[in-house]
Order: structure tokens, then C-alpha cells, then sequence
């Protein structure tokens, strides 16, 4: 199979596993000539208080795509791809983590996603559910775990 997208999803918690997510991207990216998606994904909560901290001027028209442009954390991961001269664009969604980042896998016809999350307990699992779970049982695509710290 031949990987032409890869979608690396960003949520909440993406800033304490940029290195682990970075290095999984590039590791497949690169070897590949794969262009990347930094696909973050914003709960309604979240989305409002991002917007709130990058300081969007309320009257204006903005996207979640321009807004998950400017968060500290695509950022970061933007500038570990240009120093590995991997050409990447930045997508943003508001909903459910597990099934927004399904919808832009989907959107951005990707080969490949690219997901963190940590190691839960079958209880955590149960009551609490788990957004890497859904994107691997529902995604048009192979998904690698990135399990962080």
C-alpha cells in the first residue's frame, strides 16, 4: 500500500506527546514523500476557549481550520515537519474527538492516521470510553497508536 496522506490527529493533550507524535509521523512520512494533516480536534468547550485565548477578534469570521492553525501545539508539530521538509496543511474540527478525526480521515482521503492517547484500564474504558478506540474501529484506513507517557 502505497501512503500518499497521513493524518496525525491532534487533541487536548497533544502538547505532552509531541515528541512521541512527531517522531511516529516523520518515521512513516518521510520514507514515504507522504504529505501530512495536522488535524486538531476541539470539543464546542474547547474550541471557545482556544478562541478565547489566541485572542480572535469576536466579530470576525474565523474557521477551525484557522483556529487550530494558531494553537501552540500545531505549531510546534508544523515546525518539526519543516525542519524534516515534510509538506503538511492544518485542518480543524469541533465535535467528538473519535469521530471528527474519523470524518477528516475521510475528508482528506488519508492513507494513514496518526493517533496518541495513554493506557487505560478496562474500567477507564468502560465508563469513560475512548476517542483512539473509535478511530480505530471506525477509520477508512490503517491507524497507528502512539501511546504516550
Amino acid at each position: 500500500m502505497t501512503i500518499r496522506t497521513i493524518l496525525l490527529a491532534v487533541g487536548p493533550r497533544g502538547a505532552e506527546r509531541i515528541e512521541q507524535l512527531s517522531e511516529a509521523v516523520v518515521e512513516v512520512a518521510e520514507p514515504a514523500g507522504a504529505r501530512v494533516v495536522l488535524g486538531h480536534v476541539f470539543t464546542e468547550e474547547e474550541y471557545d476557549g482556544v478562541v478565547e485565548q489566541l485572542d480572535f477578534d469576536p466579530g470576525s469570521d474565523y474557521t477551525p481550520d484557522e483556529v487550530a492553525s494558531r494553537h501552540s501545539t500545531i505549531r510546534d508539530l508544523g515546525d518539526r515537519l519543516d525542519d524534516a521538509r515534510i509538506e503538511f496543511e492544518v485542518r480543524g474540527a469541533v465535535g467528538d474527538h473519535g469521530d471528527r478525526i474519523v470524518d477528516l480521515a475521510e475528508d482528506v482521503g488519508a492513507d494513514r492516521v496518526i493517533v496518541g492517547g495513554r493506557k487505560r484500564s478496562p474500567t477507564g474504558k468502560a465508563v469513560f470510553g475512548s476517542q483512539a478506540q473509535t478511530v480505530l474501529l471506525n477509520a477508512p484506513c490503517p491507524v497507528t497508536f502512539v501511546r504516550g507517557d
